[in-house]
C-alpha cells in the first residue's frame, strides 16, 4: 500500500514538474530570441555606418581631387597675373628707356628704331591693363571656385566627424 500512495504521489508531482519546464523554457527560449534580434540589430546598424563611412571617405577622396585642380588652377591664374604684372614693370621701363633715348640722343643711336622701339611699348603699355584685368577676373573666379569645392570637402569631413562621434558614443554605451 505504501508503494500505491508513493506511486501516485510520484504521477501528481511529475506532471506539475512538466509543466513548470516548458514555461521556464518559453522564457529562456524568448530571452535568446530577443538577444539575437538584438544582435541582428546591432550588425545592421554596424554595417549601415560602415557603409556610410566607406561613401564618406570616397565623397572627400573625390571632393580632394577637385580641390587640388582648384587649387591649381588658381595658382596658375596667380602666375599669369604675376607674369602680366611683370611685363608691364619691364615695358613700363623700357618705354622709359626709349623715351629718355629719344630726348638725349646718342650719336650712335637709331632715331627711327628708338621712336618704332617707344610706339611699341607706349601701344604695349595700352594693350597690358585690359590682359591684366581678364587674368585678375580669372584669378577671382578661380580663386572663388576654390573656396566652392573647399567647403564642400570641409563639409564632408564634418560630416565624418559627426559620425566617428556617433560611432564612439554606440560603442561606448552599455549592453
Amino acid at each position: 500500500m505504501h508503494r500505491y500512495w508513493l506511486l501516485v504521489g510520484f504521477l501528481l508531482v511529475v506532471p506539475a514538474a512538466f509543466a513548470q519546464t516548458p514555461s521556464a523554457d518559453s522564457q529562456t527560449l524568448q530571452a535568446l530570441l530577443s538577444e539575437v534580434r538584438q544582435l541582428r540589430q546591432q550588425l545592421q546598424s554596424s554595417n549601415a555606418a560602415s557603409q556610410r563611412t566607406q561613401i564618406l571617405f570616397f565623397r572627400i577622396q573625390t571632393q580632394q581631387g577637385l580641390v587640388e585642380r582648384a587649387s591649381q588652377r588658381a595658382e596658375e591664374a596667380r602666375n599669369k597675373l604675376a607674369e602680366i604684372q611683370n611685363e608691364r614693370k619691364r615695358a613700363e621701363g623700357f618705354a622709359k628707356s626709349a623715351q629718355d633715348r629719344l630726348e638725349h640722343p646718342e650719336p650712335s643711336d637709331d632715331r627711327k628704331g628708338l621712336e618704332n622701339q617707344a610706339a611699341f611699348y607706349k601701344q604695349r603699355l595700352e594693350e597690358l591693363p585690359g590682359e591684366e584685368q581678364q587674368r585678375q577676373a580669372k584669378l577671382s573666379d578661380a580663386e572663388e571656385q576654390l573656396r566652392v569645392e573647399q567647403a564642400k570637402l570641409d563639409e564632408l569631413n564634418a560630416q565624418l566627424d559627426q559620425l566617428d562621434k556617433a560611432l564612439q558614443k554606440a560603442a561606448s554605451k552599455p549592453d
